[in-house]
């Protein structure tokens, strides 16, 4: 409970039952609206009532306390003591009423799927695990609260630093589809799902305009109650290997991937695709999907670079931003960054880290939006085959990936 800065305001305690407090945390959180504030419109609307609403179960009601502008408290005991009930009852009415006035916020829907392409040539960074978990943050659900990590500084972003906050926040809501587009397939076998099998339907194949069915036949659910059903799979496949061979005959096949996944962008808000650690034709395919689009927003589709704060990361980011300024110049495309994510962070590996960290954050244009750290989580997450959001979700890396969500959202 935020205390108030003025003194115009008293401390009041009482009594709610925990759904109804529940009820109230989540809904003022969903409309960034005080606590005190919510609670002092309510007994403001449930004393200005001509008659006393229905009662409210209290069962199992526990202490709560919140502060109210000066005597406000008092004239709300004696419209209680007036009509009979106790304060108890009344502060749930109150409560209960605000609620019914001010309704949950729908989940603002993007006109143009957002397509985030998560890539670097470098192998080993941890794009899947940042892919993985940027999509499940975004898709959580938006009726319950999650820890997300706010920074004052991100340069200072270090697991105890003084100028780390959490704060609870609704689920983004959002309805996401990834994309395991390394042949390699780590993605699927993380989320605990099975490659497309060799000679069967595929990716690649639609890629090269040889689909055997409806592309939404090979994705899966991604099954857990916080996701409810807004995240989804489309698996890799093996044949993903000769994908470059494939697309070398294909027409206009820097558009492959946008053709092959344009029959089901209607169903989702946000496309994020795992790149492989490649700079060759399915590269320029995924880049050119993450372009702007026309009537789209700057910035709400685009490259996300995870990098890590080590020497070889910036050798593979230069050649990486030389693929993405050369497929701008040559076909007069618009491609945004947006951001570099530093992963697997440790500041106790010494100088080379956090040298290499302070150099990423020199960089202005993409500048940094996330410093992951190196926390066992997300590797007993994998060993598992579970989602890290299921596996851990209160931990610093899902409370950093929650944070990174918002920042690109």
């Amino acid at each position: 409970m935020t205390s108030p800065s003025s003194s115009d305001r008293e401390k009041v305690v009482s009594k709610l039952p925990p759904w109804l407090r529940q009820e109230l945390k989540i809904r003022t959180a969903q409309l960034r609206v005080d606590i005190q504030d919510a609670v002092s419109q309510g007994i403001n609307d449930w004393t200005a009532l001509a008659s006393t609403p229905s009662p409210v179960t209290t069962t199992g009601a526990e202490s709560f306390s919140t502060w109210l502008p000066a005597g406000q408290w008092d004239e709300f005991r004696t419209h209680a003591r007036d009509r009979g009930v106790s304060l108890i009852q009344g502060l749930a009415q109150a409560a209960q009423l605000w609620l019914e006035k001010n309704p949950a916020p729908t989940v603002q829907r993007p006109s143009v799927v957002r397509r985030i392409v998560v890539c670097n040539q470098k192998g080993g960074v941890g794009k899947t695990a940042i892919t993985a978990g940027t999509a499940e943050a975004l898709a959580e659900d938006p009726s319950s609260l999650y820890p997300v990590r706010i920074a004052r500084q991100l340069a200072l972003l270090t697991e105890d630093d003084p100028a780390l906050d959490r704060e609870n926040l609704p689920g983004l809501g959002m309805r996401v589809l990834l994309v395991d587009f390394d042949p390699q397939g780590h993605l699927t076998k993380q989320l605990g799902q099975q490659p497309a099998p060799i000679g069967g339907d595929s990716l690649t194949r639609h890629m090269a305009g040889e689909g055997q069915g409806p592309l939404q036949d090979l994705i899966v659910p991604i099954p857990d109650d916080r996701f409810g059903d807004r995240l989804h799979l489309l698996p890799s496949c093996t044949d993903a290997f000769l994908l470059d061979v494939r697309l070398s005959t294909v027409r206009a096949r820097e558009a492959a991937l946008e053709r092959a996944l344009a029959p089901v962008e209607s169903e989702y808000d946000v496309i994020l695709v795992d790149c492989p650690p490649s700079l060759g034709l399915s590269m320029d395919a995924a880049i050119y999907y993450g372009r702007r689009r026309p009537a789209e927003e700057p910035g709400a589709s685009g490259a996300l670079i995870v990098v890590q704060a080590e020497d070889s990361s910036a050798d593979a980011y230069d050649l990486l931003t030389s693929q993405i300024n050369d497929l701008r110049d040559d076909l007069s495309l618009d491609i945004d960054y947006l951001g570099l994510v530093v992963n697997l962070y440790d500041g106790r590996r010494g100088y080379i880290a956090t040298s290499s960290l302070q150099a990423w954050m020199d960089i202005k244009d993409p500048r940094v939006v996330a410093v992951v750290p190196d926390l066992k989580e997300q590797r007993e997450a994998v060993r598992l085959k579970q989602p890290l959001f299921v596996y851990a979700p209160k931990g610093d890396q899902a409370v950093v990936l929650r944070a990174l969500a918002r920042e690109i959202s």
